[in-house]
């Protein structure tokens, strides 16, 4: 079982590098104001979201304690990310606050892993 939480995780932080590194890509499109949300983020973020959910199962499985309010503080935020990337993908140009927000959420998203014990 242990292989495949770690095969999860090794997934799960993929999901995080495509969605932050389609934000980083477009930091200097977004100073010009020309920034878009880019597929390789929406693929990031559902990502995040399907190995996630994989993850909180087989950790559940295994017999191992989940943090259920950090899970959901998460879920949360990768909601809201989803949901601003799914809805202006086809957008050609996007609001730089919308933009940064995403960016700014998916930041947090990695610092509540890390840091929440």
């Amino acid at each position: 079982m242990d292989v495949l939480i770690h095969l999860f995780v090794g997934l799960h932080i993929i999901g995080i590098a495509a969605l932050l590194g389609g934000f980083l890509t477009q930091m200097k499109a977004m100073g010009q104001g020309t920034a878009r949300f880019v597929p390789g983020m929406l693929h990031g973020a559902l990502t995040m979201l399907v190995t996630g959910v994989a993850l909180v199962g087989l950790n559940q499985a295994d017999d191992h304690h989940v943090n259920t309010i950090k899970i959901g503080v998460k879920l949360a935020l990768l909601i809201v990310i989803l949901g601003l990337v799914y809805v202006k993908r086809d957008e050609e140009k996007i609001d730089k606050g919308a933009f940064g927000l995403v960016g700014l959420l998916t930041m947090a998203n990695v610092f509540i892993a890390v840091l929440w014990t």
